[in-house]
């Protein structure tokens, strides 16, 4: 998989992307090992629960600044794609009203007031519930990824190992 992604993935030298090139320079935003992947994971997840606009480069930002690998970054944002990103909100604004004690409105009506009525009512709820989301996603992520790669050692480790010692 690591060969594959190296594979498709552009050079640090070709990118180009005019003042934004001091930062990209740094060789940890384009590595693919364990500690690069699994903070590309954290910051990735964080960004993609979180319900804001542009989130691809809030998630470039935050590789940036935490030396994640920012193509896997900026890649695992769309989890939160057109199709996941109703539900997941949904379920974000449910813990958020759950967590600040407020009533989920069953009355829902497709109009300008109502909409304007319901996001300044349920925008707290929603940031809140995104949070909670978001950081739960960014720690799994990371973790998983961490025991990922220390179980395939483990592993690597045991196979070799048995073949070395039935000569």
């Amino acid at each position: 998989m690591k060969r594959f992604l190296q594979k498709f993935a552009p050079h640090r030298s070709t990118v180009n992307l005019g003042w934004l090139n001091k930062h990209l320079h740094d060789p940890c935003l384009w590595n693919w090992n364990r500690k690069s992947i699994s903070k590309a994971f954290a910051v990735g997840l964080f960004c993609a629960f979180l319900p804001i606009p542009f989130q691809m480069v809030a998630a470039a930002a935050l590789a940036v600044a935490f030396s994640a690998n920012i193509l896997l970054s900026i890649t695992l944002v769309w989890v939160t794609n057109p199709i996941t990103m109703g539900p997941i909100f949904y379920f974000a604004y449910k813990l958020g009203c759950i967590v600040l004690d407020t009533r989920i409105d069953p009355n829902f009506a497709f109009s300008w007031d109502y909409l304007q009525e319901a996001i300044t009512s349920g925008l707290p709820a929603l940031l809140i519930g995104s949070l909670i989301v978001a950081s739960i996603g960014a720690i799994v992520g990371y973790s998983s990824i961490q025991w990922l790669y220390r179980h395939r050692v483990g592993k690597r480790i045991k196979r070799w190992k048995s073949q070395r010692f039935d000569v």
